[in-house]
């Protein structure tokens, strides 16, 4: 074989372990996404036109969160919000559209003494798809009841389904004691 053979055999096999390191590197990164995000990460493909640009804003939500100074609450906070989710669900029997309407807001006093941003729903919801992807489905559910329950549209089972929603991510940001998950 010739010099210029061997060269280009050398090049072949250098682009071919290039590109097999960045398909590897790629499932790596895929995977990785799907055991953080779990259902969001589906979600998250589906609304975009490209898994690529998906993994990509999924990939921005980590970097935020990693910016975040999100911490567990002392035990004296537990305590306090476990009493006054106590409280709430007792309301409930004589107003439940009330109580469902205090437990989303119990819950954003949650997020936010954990130090998570609570300005925009959308911008939360992101930001808890890093650490809580698996109640998030409960979360936009409560909210969506929540938001007709304040228009008197939402039954009296809708409204017990939302607590239920909402005790689900408020039971989660409550004991969850680690930093980022």
């Amino acid at each position: 074989m010739t010099t210029f053979t061997w060269v280009a055999v050398a090049i072949i096999v250098v682009v071919a372990l290039a590109a097999l390191a960045y398909v590897v590197q790629r499932q790596k990164r895929r995977n990785h996404l799907r055991d953080r995000f779990g259902p969001e990460y589906e979600r998250t493909v589906a609304e975009h036109d490209n898994r690529r640009d998906a993994e990509q804003e999924l990939l921005g939500r980590e970097q935020r969160h990693s910016e975040l100074d999100i911490r567990p609450l002392p035990e004296e906070s537990r305590e306090t919000y476990a009493n006054r989710w106590t409280e709430v669900q007792e309301r409930f029997v004589d107003a439940p559209g009330f109580a469902v309407t205090e437990a989303d807001q119990l819950v954003t006093a949650v997020m936010a003494e954990r130090g998570y941003p609570t300005e925009n729903f959308e911008q939360r919801l992101s930001d808890l798809s890093v650490g809580h992807a698996t109640t998030l489905d409960h979360y936009r559910s409560a909210h969506e009841i929540s938001g007709r329950a304040a228009k008197k549209a939402a039954s009296t089972e809708e409204l017990r389904q939302a607590m239920v929603h909402y005790r689900a991510l408020f039971e989660e940001l409550l004991h969850e004691t680690t930093r980022g998950r």
